[in-house]
């Protein structure tokens, strides 16, 4: 396992066990004939793939808590990890496109466009919805899935957002309204023939940010199991099933901060998210903005340059020139349980976890599968 360093944290493993394999490992030229090491061997000629998602559920998180996860501590596998950033936008596309950050372009939770700061799952900002501006398959071109259309179980209420269109554009929506549907479907679409079944779920990440560890957050891990466990045991002879997450969590609770005054007042504005928050620089004060940043901030993140971020490949290798003009000057990742406020970020309460720095508990993610032979 990569450790950090002093100059920088641990990076995803890109080129190794990272979710951005995931895709084509299961729906390449030899689909499941032939698997990298770091997959879960039972996967290996499997002819149906069930690969569930489940949103925040990192790896450290749930080795802490297999008490309430008997059917996930039963499973195959261990952990792989994420992208940079650790978040929901950038990780679940870089899911389904088999792409790393760098290369699909969504770089965080809230991404400068050049004219506005766009909120991405929201695909907005405060003045309005911003489709007609930046249409989803042109802010991010890479087709899902290798190309193909595939069925996808996901909210109901999520078919025909902005981001669905930029990360599910393609496929066969089959949008559930109760979690209990989740494997209801799955059997149906197994036992049609389907090869290939892709499934999110939320539950995980969302109780988290609201209700942070503890009594809420232990019983949805044991209600997550039980679909778990229902999708099991509608598994057909000769399927196999993958749960794997975007990112896990870190709880932050009130430890927030904005930026020092004296790094705002070279900062015109910020996008990211509080355990990545990029920082935009006034003109001609780039130099002084890093070292102002890490000045008052570098003992409790990791302070980078745009340029440091690049030539390490942070957000993966071939970075794309649209890419590049999304990033800010400067970006601050924690690497303490902390968050950096701005102003434009709110939502409608306080998030207890966060997630989207490159610490352990955020950057590790499950790859747990099981099998009917």
């Amino acid at each position: 396992m990569a450790t950090s360093t002093a100059t920088g944290p641990r990076l995803p493993d890109y080129k190794n066990g990272c979710i951005t394999g995931l895709i084509p490992a299961l729906l390449g030229p030899q689909g499941t004939k032939e698997i990298p090491d770091w997959m879960p061997g039972c996967v290996k000629g499997a002819r149906q793939v069930v690969l569930l998602v489940i949103d925040g559920l990192g790896w450290h998180q749930l080795q802490k808590n297999l008490q309430h996860c008997p059917t996930l501590a039963a499973m195959q596998g261990s952990s792989i990890t994420t992208v940079a950033p650790t978040t929901t936008v950038s990780a679940l596309t870089s899911i389904t496109t088999g792409l790393a950050p760098a290369e699909h372009g969504l770089v965080g939770y809230r991404i400068d466009m050049g004219a506005r700061v766009m909120q991405m799952l929201k695909w907005g900002d405060e003045k309005g919805d911003l489709r007609n501006m930046y249409p989803p398959d042109l802010i991010q071109p890479c087709p899902p899935f290798m190309g193909a259309s595939v069925p996808v179980l996901s909210k109901a209420e999520l078919e025909g957002s902005a981001f669905t269109e930029a990360h599910l554009r393609g496929v066969r929506a089959r949008g559930w309204r109760a979690a209990s549907s989740i494997a209801v479907e799955v059997g149906q679409l197994l036992r049609s023939g389907e090869k290939f079944i892709y499934a999110y779920y939320d539950g995980v990440d969302k109780i988290a940010h609201e209700r942070g560890f503890g009594s809420f957050y232990e019983a949805e891990l044991a209600s997550a199991d039980g679909i778990v466990k229902k999708i099991q045991d509608s598994l057909t002879p000769g399927a196999v099933l993958i749960v794997t997450a975007d990112h896990g969590q870190v709880m932050v609770g009130t430890n927030t901060m904005p930026p020092h005054p004296e790094v705002m007042a070279m900062a015109a504005y910020q996008s990211g998210e509080g355990r990545f928050r990029w920082l935009h620089a006034r003109d001609g004060v780039q130099v002084e903005l890093l070292a102002r940043a890490t000045t008052h901030h570098s003992n409790v993140a990791w302070v980078a340059s745009k340029e440091q971020v690049i030539d390490e490949n942070w957000l993966g290798p071939r970075l794309g020139s649209a890419t590049r003009k999304r990033l800010g000057d400067v970006v601050l990742v924690p690497r303490e349980p902390i968050s950096f406020d701005d102003a434009a970020d709110t939502g409608p309460f306080i998030l207890q976890c966060r997630h989207g720095a490159l610490t352990d508990d955020e950057l590790d993610v499950p790859l747990l599968a099981t099998a009917v032979k």
